[in-house]
């Protein structure tokens, strides 16, 4: 009597747990809702390694012209003005991850797969390490993270100093004119007491900063570029869950009520995925908060979620490193043998048997490489914020 079935590493089942890795791993990633093919996506995909063979994109950029011109009959030979090109490129590689299903009796002991549950640790493994991956790049992380492992499998750069902006010196709810303006990571940490008791100096994440922000993308050279959707243009900024809470912990007037009342409605929430999950919306940008943007604390430093902002000491304790996007901050590519076909991110999923039958390893591998863009020393389209947030 003939029998069908189906065995590990059979084509059809690992397309199936391939496309379920990528959902699920998909559905946890908040960096991944950014990604799109064209070029008002936050992350754009750069799609020529995923049909040519290769580990390297070159991204080109053209500056805007800026000449005079000539006006009525006066002569325009000789006044013509040189295209100014930039580039940056952008590598891929290949990460692999794998489980280890530990024999059909453990599987006899519980009521569920332990196939399943291997696909779900995957799925929670690549999630995160794309997150911490987008972000570590987007921050400009290059001290506190340099496996490239947790990059998006290049060096990140550190941000651009026409790209960056530090909170301003608070001392009682009010703005410290006695102390100079913050210049580094550092001097945002180095908060000093005051004379009485509640008189307290700090650097926190206030709505400021993010109007600060949108007044360096619009005038910048280049300038930023938002992100256009049905209703109307808008930024997007990444926050720690620190600041997250520095914004809702402030009562004072003009603040977190502001971003309550902002204008979400007229269906632009449920037409655009930029939306999903945001905190509000405030001056046109859609704030979103992520685990793995960049903080430095000295609990943190070089562990694996790609969170450490580094190095170790007080110089950088508590030091939360937001980010601000506009169009095409970053890029993302992956490799012919895995690629990115429409919307789907292709994984190469395999199964091995082992112990004559008795145990099962699930890898799962993708080619691929994430860098936030940088044209002629220039962070493209992204400006990092740092604060002091030392959380709860």
């Amino acid at each position: 009597m003939a029998e069908t079935a189906v065995s590990a590493n059979d084509p059809l089942s690992n397309q199936l747990w391939s496309r379920k890795l990528y959902v699920e791993a998909l559905k946890r990633a908040i960096i991944m809702k950014f990604v799109g093919t064209d070029s008002n996506s936050i992350i754009q995909v750069k799609d020529e390694l995923s049909k040519n063979s290769g580990d390297q994109v070159t991204v080109g950029l053209r500056m805007q012209l800026n000449g005079d011109g000539v006006s009525g009959d006066s002569t325009l030979d000789g006044e013509e003005e040189e295209l100014e090109r930039y580039n940056d490129s952008l590598q891929i590689n290949q990460l692999r991850h794998a489980v280890k299903v530990v024999g059909n009796m453990s599987q006899q002991r519980v009521p569920w797969s332990i196939r399943a549950e291997g696909e779900s640790g995957l799925s929670d493994w690549w999630a995160g390490r794309m997150d911490a991956s987008g972000f570590n790049q987007l921050c400009g992380n290059s001290v506190g993270q340099t496996n490239t492992k947790y990059t998006g499998m290049q060096v990140a750069l550190p941000p651009s100093a026409n790209r960056v902006l530090f909170a301003d010196f608070f001392e009682n709810g009010a703005y410290d004119t006695s102390v100079a303006a913050a210049s580094s990571d550092a001097n945002v940490g180095n908060y000093v007491a005051g004379a009485g008791a509640t008189d307290v100096r700090e650097a926190p994440f206030r709505l400021e900063l993010i109007d600060r922000a949108v007044v360096k993308a619009r005038t910048s050279s280049p300038a930023i570029r938002p992100v256009a959707m049905a209703g109307g243009e808008c930024y997007c900024q990444f926050l720690h869950p620190h600041q997250t809470l520095q914004l809702r912990q402030n009562s004072t007037s003009g603040q977190w009520l502001d971003i309550q009342r902002a204008a979400m409605t007229g269906g632009v929430v449920n037409k655009n995925p930029i939306y999903s999950g945001a905190l509000g919306q405030f001056n046109n940008v859609i704030l979103h908060e992520g685990v793995r943007v960049v903080f430095g604390n000295t609990t943190q430093l070089g562990n694996n979620l790609g969170t450490s902002l580094g190095p170790a000491g007080d110089s950088t304790t508590n030091i939360a490193r937001s980010v601000f996007c506009g169009a095409q901050a970053a890029s993302i590519a992956f490799g012919r043998a895995h690629g990115y076909q429409g919307t789907e991110i292709r994984f190469r999923w395999t199964e091995i048997l082992k112990d004559y039958d008795n145990q099962l390893g699930i890898s799962a591998a993708l080619i691929w490489g994430m860098k936030k863009m940088v044209f002629n020393s220039e962070d493209f389209a992204s400006i990092t914020v740092s604060t002091y947030s030392p959380g709860v």
